[in-house]
């Protein structure tokens, strides 16, 4: 995954709709310096047609135009894509055409010609800043709200903020989009949430698993068959992607769909249609494709086992989800996440080896390794502490390299009250999610020649971690989500996963937030 691409998708998008090609070149010119990718159509009907393979943040479009006006431009992308700002230009403008694209969902209008353009510039920009601001509240939303985050991601590092992001961006939108990760990172969750977060949320969504289907059934399963088609077809029978018309279909590990299939996918990308086998007729569908590979499928494309055609149709947007090993500050909250689900209720507490051990090792099958691995620690452990002695021997001993000693199951019942104090987190910074599905290799760790640690990235080799540096991890998660809720206790304790007593323990500890606590509501923090 091309880090500079991740970029691009995070930048704002624009289009110009327009069928004079100096105001385009001209608006083109005004957006790119204001850091925009720029997007022309020179009618209307051209640029619906771009808005149905990809989406934009903001369009300018002129309100006199051949065969479509402005104001039925605006009524269609106003339904296609119900979140996108747009603004007309014109040189006709009057207070009741104004008034009519207001009530239509216009964002405003400006009048041609531009004078001087410093105009054209800072409305642009105010529109942008709108997009920026509607976005961030958006994304700061979900993830406060328990009741939409139940598809979410759980993480603040940088990497999975930046998917949450992307998320929010495209979840109005009916874009194709490719999703690469790791086996195990939670492509399928990432999908989920662009889908049931959504516009579309309450229509159908179809996941697929390509890798599992058989290879003489895919194109039944996928495009549906009539009675008597072959032999045991004894009624008809709708696709996957029938039953997904209007919605999402989710197509997980699509780099293993063999070449034929691949060759009819792209037709029904293309032409919006599907003909069941045995069928003379074809069915008219209307389904978002979100596919998702732990291939790479540019160099696939290459060495001729993926169509490129193909690849280009899917690969729309891109985006890639961070295996575990490169977002270590994520895994006391995924732990304690996976503590919620497996023992919800207790007392449970890890050890501070424990999670030091947990926070080292470097999870080649990512979030859903680590979540068998909790599942495992909470059956075999005391029901009070999970210590080293409750982990896989395997992730045990990679703290014993690097000088914790692995204690045996005698050795935990042993253990006072303090060191159940002394355990990295009691329940830190909680964002439902719970990323438990496949994902894809990094084209390094894609190379069979290469051995498991030459494949990783330098910077995600293993690093020993002290108490200091797990203590530094849990202070800066509390203090983020306390200045995100702008100093509400019961919101951040609800949003961290702790009791109250436990919040005002760790906030006092850490110095957070003490003048709020000095407040009259501090006495309710028991």
């Amino acid at each position: 995954m091309n880090n500079s691409s991740s970029k691009e998708d995070l930048r704002i998008r624009l289009l110009i709709v327009d069928d004079e090609q100096s105001i385009r070149k001209l608006c083109v010119t005004i957006g790119e310096a204001l850091g925009f990718v720029c997007l022309e159509a020179e009618s209307g009907e051209s640029a619906l047609a771009l808005l149905e393979e990809q989406s934009v943040h903001i369009v300018l479009s002129d309100m006199v135009m051949p065969h479509m006006s402005g104001l039925e431009f605006l009524e269609k992308v106003k339904k296609l894509l119900p979140r996108t700002e747009i603004a007309l230009m014109t040189g006709h403008g009057s207070i009741e055409t104004a008034v009519q694209a207001m009530k239509l969902g216009a964002y405003d209008y400006i009048t041609k010609p531009f004078s001087p353009l410093e105009e054209l510039r800072l409305f642009l920009r105010r529109m942008a800043d709108k997009v920026r601001l509607v976005e961030e509240n958006e994304f700061l939303r979900q993830r406060m709200d328990s009741e939409t985050a139940v598809h979410g991601i759980i993480g603040s590092s940088t990497k999975i903020q930046d998917v949450l992001r992307m998320v929010a961006r495209l979840k109005d939108t009916r874009t194709p989009v490719l999703i690469y990760g790791e086996s195990g990172t939670g492509k399928e969750l990432v999908a989920r949430a662009m889908h049931f977060r959504g516009a579309f949320g309450n229509r159908p969504f179809v996941a697929v698993d390509c890798g599992s289907l058989v290879p003489t059934l895919i194109e039944s399963e996928l495009f549906g068959y009539e009675k008597g088609a072959f032999t045991g077809a004894l009624k008809s029978k709708q696709g996957l992607f029938q039953a997904a018309d209007g919605g999402t279909i989710f197509l997980d590990e699509v780099g293993e769909l063999p070449l034929e299939l691949q060759a009819k996918l792209l037709r029904v990308l293309q032409e919006k249609e599907v003909r069941p086998v045995g069928s003379n007729q074809r069915m008219k569908v209307d389904v978002r494709v979100i596919a998702a590979t732990n291939r790479d499928l540019e160099a696939a494309y290459k060495n001729g086992t993926f169509r490129k055609d193909l690849y280009f149709r899917l690969n729309v947007v891109t985006l890639y989800v961070p295996a575990l090993r490169e977002r270590r500050s994520d895994t006391p909250m995924l732990v304690h996440w996976f503590l919620e689900r497996y023992a919800p209720g207790s007392e449970l507490h890890v050890t501070s080896a424990a999670m030091k051990a947990l926070m080292q090792y470097d999870w080649p099958g990512n979030v859903r390794e680590l979540e068998n691995c909790v599942e495992r620690a909470v059956a075999l452990g005391n029901g009070q502490i999970i210590d080293l002695g409750d982990l896989p021997s395997s992730i045990a001993a990679g703290a014993s390299t690097f000088g914790v000693a692995a204690p045996s199951p005698v050795d935990r019942s042993s253990q006072d009250r303090s060191s159940i104090e002394r355990s990295s987190m009691d329940r830190p910074g909680i964002e439902r999610s719970g990323l438990d599905r496949p994902g894809i290799d990094r084209p390094a760790a894609l190379n069979p020649d290469l051995s498991e640690a030459q494949a990783l990235p330098q910077s995600s080799r293993v690093v020993p971690l002290s108490t200091t540096d797990l203590e530094d991890i849990e202070r800066a998660t509390i203090q983020r989500v306390f200045e995100q809720v702008n100093g509400d206790k019961a919101l951040a304790g609800r949003m961290l996963g702790i009791s109250r007593a436990t919040l005002y323990r760790k906030l006092k500890r850490y110095n957070i937030g003490i003048g709020a606590m000095a407040g009259p509501s501090s006495h309710t923090l028991q």
